[in-house]
C-alpha cells in the first residue's frame, strides 16, 4: 500500500549549504498496519509524512501510495489518503459539524452519504455534544477531534497521523489511541508519527527508529528488542541514538 524508496530531502541554507532532512529512507507499510516512525523532533518524521501526502517534492528517491507515485501522480494519492498534522488547523467561525461536512464536500462525496457518514463519525468520535461548537470556542481535544473526523470522512484507505496526541490530555488521547486502533482493524494502511513510547508499544505492528534523517532500526518491538538485546524501548531508542551520535563524531572529528 506504501512502497517508500531511497526517499531524501535536501532543503537549502545559505550559511551552511544544503541541509539534509531525510537521507536514502526505505520501508514497506501493508493495509490492515500501523507502521510507527519514532523519533524526537526535528529527526526527520515530519518531512516524511509530508513528502507521502505530495505537500513536500522529494529531492530523490521514490514514493509510492495506493499505487499512485507521488510526484507523477499527486492528485491521485491525495484522493486516497487522510493526513492528520500536528499542526492542522481549525476555522473558527465554523462549528465541528461545518467543518468536516465542508472537507466531504472538497472530496466530492454526495450529500446524502456525506450526511451518514458524519453522523456515523461524531457517534463513533463522541462528538455530538460538539456539533454545534464553533471552533473559536473549541477546546485542545475537541480541535483534535474535529480535525481526525475530517481526516478520514472520505474512508480513505490510507493514513498519515503526524504526533496525533501532541497537546492532548490523558483521557483524550486515549481515546484517540482507541480510535486509531479501531481502524487499522477496518484494514486501513496508517503510518503513525510519535515521540512516545507507550503508543509505539501500544499500536505499532513495525516502528522505524529515525534521527538526523535516517532509519536507525526497524522492525517489530520484539524484534528490536531482541536484536539489541534490550527489553525496553526508551532505553533502545537513546541506545542507537548514542550509537549514532559516536559513529559521527568517528568520521567528523572535532565537531
Amino acid at each position: 500500500m506504501i512502497t517508500v524508496e531511497n526517499l531524501t530531502k535536501q532543503f537549502a541554507d545559505l550559511r551552511s549549504g544544503p541541509f539534509t532532512a531525510l537521507d536514502h529512507v526505505s520501508f514497506q507499510v501493508q493495509p490492515g498496519e500501523i507502521f510507527g516512525l519514532l523519533g524526537p523532533n526535528g529527526a526527520g518524521k515530519t518531512t516524511c509524512l509530508r513528502i507521502l501526502s505530495t505537500v513536500l517534492k522529494p529531492t530523490s528517491g521514490r514514493a509510492v501510495v495506493a499505487g499512485y507515485d507521488v510526484e507523477q501522480h499527486p492528485e491521485e494519492v491525495r484522493r486516497r489518503i487522510g493526513f492528520l498534522s500536528n499542526n492542522t488547523g481549525i476555522y473558527d467561525r465554523m462549528t465541528a459539524w461545518e467543518m468536516v461536512q465542508y472537507f466531504g464536500r472538497l472530496y466530492g462525496i454526495p450529500e446524502e452519504p456525506l450526511q451518514q457518514r458524519i453522523a456515523v463519525l461524531f457517534d463513533r468520535l463522541q462528538m455530538n455534544a460538539i456539533r454545534d461548537v464553533l471552533g473559536s470556542k473549541m477546546s485542545t481535544g475537541m480541535k483534535q477531534k474535529v480535525s481526525i473526523a475530517r481526516t478520514i470522512v472520505h474512508d480513505p484507505p490510507v493514513l498519515i497521523f503526524d504526533e496525533p496526541t501532541s497537546g492532548l490530555d490523558v483521557l483524550v488521547a486515549r481515546n484517540v489511541i482507541d480510535e486509531i486502533g479501531a481502524l487499522r482493524d477496518q484494514g486501513k494502511c496508517i503510518i503513525y508519527s510519535t515521540h512516545i513510547m507507550s503508543e509505539v508499544t501500544k499500536l505499532c505492528h513495525r516502528i522505524a527508529i529515525v534521527y538526523r534523517g535516517r532509519i536507525l532500526a526497524m522492525g517489530s518491538v520484539e524484534e528490536l528488542a531482541d536484536e539489541y538485546h534490550e527489553p525496553d524501548m526508551e532505553n533502545l531508542f537513546f541506545k542507537l541514538i548514542d550509537r549514532h551520535e559516536e559513529a559521527l563524531k568517528s568520521v567528523l572529528p572535532g565537531k
